[in-house]
């Protein structure tokens, strides 16, 4: 394909950015291009104003695009801070068409120079970014998470991780010479052949987005796919579209801005009625799969999927063993923060605590089980009561499904006779009072239920367990980990000898382990360019948010050789 002097002006434009994100997944330093504050300061008084004008032009009204094989228009958003349908539909397409159009002019795409192929992704990274105040009304709208985090977590934070998956898909691309000279002497003859070395995409990919977060997967895997290559389905959660149309959107105006197929990227619709995913799966043309969402299908995926790619994320029971600390209150708040971001809606949340039933060892002295417990519970409390906090902290709770989960742990937790220590109600949102809100239930259990504290519970539900000891506690967070699947699991202890005697144990079932966090920053924060999210190692997933295994097989080399012609 020629190059001409508008990819040109592209490939400079990014080429600082891709260098930077590359150095920044080498190094594992601090680095963003963007800002992940909704600050006046950084961004002017005027762009707020605008982009909740442009999420509201959206409302009630079809989104337009024009997709391959139109056969319908469906919608059915409801926001969890009226309770209220959003009103907008989306074409509802024929997959058939979809696959058609997104491999019809692949073979273009496929010519293109790794270089420029990246440096769309960038650009439509960057007018994402300028479009994220819009995004951030529209991701709170549809999922429940507070304007704040849909701002960052949901933006830049998403955007970074994006980008990180462009960075190692432009060192594997990278690492493969385009063409190179053989000589070597067969007995008396000299044989001399020049080879060319081909990037190959694998096909079509299909983006299955989650609920809660849908843009913090879909960002990788999209750019991961669409830089190699490969064209782009999208599927978002029939419940949370809007945030993945706009994506949909930018990204075929960028692609018919420089000369490319729109439908090099396309979305399909469905309804919980009628799931689509399945369609797109089954396709021939479908080589590559991103999943993001429950357990259960994410394991039916893995175990049915055969001879084509598959990334999956799901979920798992994310753990704390507590096993002493220097400070009560700044350890146990760092616990309380974490259990009530978004609501216990995210896949880092903390759903078990151990705590030994002794008690644990602090700095002013040793302290019971029951004022460990109460600590985290008061530093809930602390936070579900101020409604300004909490409005900006938990958000709201996105659907009907972690309303279940809570009434039903709180009715097993009735059933069996353990203590509630703290009952999960209803906050008044100040903004939204309408708002479908929840503050954390909290359970006091024993080793002897861990049938119940096991099973991934997708709400505002945290179990505190009477552990016989530290270290056994770490042996039953890890069996966790091992048999139930984790993201992030959190360890307090001011021993060295029982944190060393554990680290090996949480790597060798591929669990991420944070220790002795406090302070400002969230424990379940992940850093993009720097956290590896997920491992591959253990049921919550067979991918990594963001590693050289992520991109580097989107892709395959087809070479061909033939004899140097003497001049």
């Amino acid at each position: 394909m020629i190059i001409d002097n508008k990819h040109t002006a592209l490939i400079v434009k990014h080429k600082s950015t891709l260098e930077e994100a590359i150095d920044a997944v080498k190094t594992r330093k601090n680095w963003s291009p963007y800002k992940d504050s909704p600050s006046t300061k950084i961004h002017g008084p005027e762009k707020p104003v605008a982009g909740k004008s442009a999420f509201e032009a959206h409302l009630n009204k079809p989104f337009n695009m024009d997709l391959p094989g139109i056969i319908e228009w469906v919608g059915e958003e409801i926001s969890p801070f009226t309770q209220k349908p959003i009103g907008i539909t989306y074409p509802l397409c024929d997959p058939e068409s979809i696959v058609f159009s997104a491999k019809k002019n692949m073979k273009e795409w496929a010519k293109a120079s790794p270089e420029l192929r990246t440096s769309l992704c960038l650009e439509i990274a960057d007018r994402m970014y300028e479009r994220n105040f819009e995004m951030a009304h529209s991701v709170m709208h549809v999922t429940g998470q507070s304007y704040t985090q849909a701002f960052s977590g949901s933006g830049p934070n998403a955007l970074d991780r994006g980008i990180e998956a462009l960075a190692y898909a432009a060192i594997a691309m990278d690492n493969v010479t385009p063409e190179a000279q053989y000589q070597r002497s067969f007995g008396r003859e000299q044989v001399n052949l020049e080879k060319t070395y081909t990037l190959v995409p694998r096909g079509v990919a299909l983006v299955i987005c989650c609920a809660s977060f849908p843009t913090w997967n879909a960002y990788p895997a999209i750019f991961a796919s669409l830089s190699t290559g490969n064209s782009v389905v999208i599927k978002p959660h029939p419940i949370a579209i809007l945030p993945m149309a706009i994506v949909v959107d930018t990204c075929r105006t960028i692609l018919t801005e420089y000369g490319f197929d729109p439908n090099l990227v396309t979305l399909s619709v469905d309804t919980l009625a009628e799931p689509i995913a399945g369609k797109y799966i089954e396709h021939p043309d479908v080589q590559i799969i991103d999943f993001t969402g429950s357990p259960r299908y994410g394991s039916y995926l893995e175990s049915t999927i055969t001879k084509k790619l598959l990334y999956t994320e799901t979920a798992g029971v994310n753990s704390v063993v507590v096993e002493s600390v220097d400070n009560l209150t700044d350890s146990m708040r760092a616990i309380a923060r974490a259990t009530c971001l978004f609501s216990a809606q995210m896949c880092t949340s903390p759903q078990v605590v151990y705590v030994p039933k002794e008690g644990i060892n602090t700095a002013e002295g040793h302290v019971s089980f029951d004022e460990v417990a109460e600590t985290i519970v008061s530093e809930i409390d602390a936070i579900a009561e101020d409604p300004k906090i909490a409005s900006g902290v938990m958000g709201a709770i996105q659907g009907k499904v972690s309303l279940d989960v809570v009434a039903a742990a709180t009715d097993m937790a009735i059933c069996e006779g353990l203590s509630i220590l703290r009952k999960s109600s209803p906050y008044k949102h100040p903004d939204f009072p309408n708002a479908r809100t929840l503050t954390p239930l909290v359970i006091a259990v024993n080793h002897e239920h861990k049938e119940m504290y096991s099973e991934e519970r997708f709400g505002p539900v945290l179990f505190i367990v009477a552990a016989e000891s530290g270290d056994s506690a770490a042996e039953d967070a890890t069996e966790l980990a091992k048999t139930k699947g984790t993201i992030s699991c959190y360890m307090y202890s001011t021993n060295e000898y029982f944190i060393e005697r554990w680290v090996d144990v949480y790597a060798q079932v591929g669990a991420n382990l944070t220790i002795n966090l406090t302070g400002a920053m969230w424990i379940n924060f992940a850093a993009a360019y720097s956290d590896y999210h997920v491992t591959g190692l253990n049921p919550a997933g067979n991918a990594c948010l963001a590693d050289l295994s992520f991109v580097a097989s989107r892709f395959r080399i087809a070479q061909r050789r033939r004899p140097i012609k003497e001049s």
